[in-house]
């Protein structure tokens, strides 16, 4: 599973970690993916978002009907 969002395609950030003595080693920084039943071109399928697009109703989540 790639660790990356379906929608806006965040991935991983790579930077360093810097110690108090300035010693730097790589550090890996990974988006807040969740998976979501979304409703794309009609269907429901369930895709790996970040909690941005989540957030901000890019991704139209799958209404749960319930049965009674």
């Amino acid at each position: 599973m790639a660790r990356r969002c379906d929608v806006c395609s965040k991935g991983r950030q790579v930077g360093h970690k810097v110690s108090h003595s300035n010693i730097k080693t790589t550090k890996v920084w990974l988006p807040n993916l969740q998976k979501v039943r979304a409703v794309v071109d009609g269907k429901p399928v369930r895709i790996n978002v970040c909690t941005r697009c989540i957030r901000s109703n890019v991704v139209t989540k799958r209404a749960d009907v319930s049965v009674a």
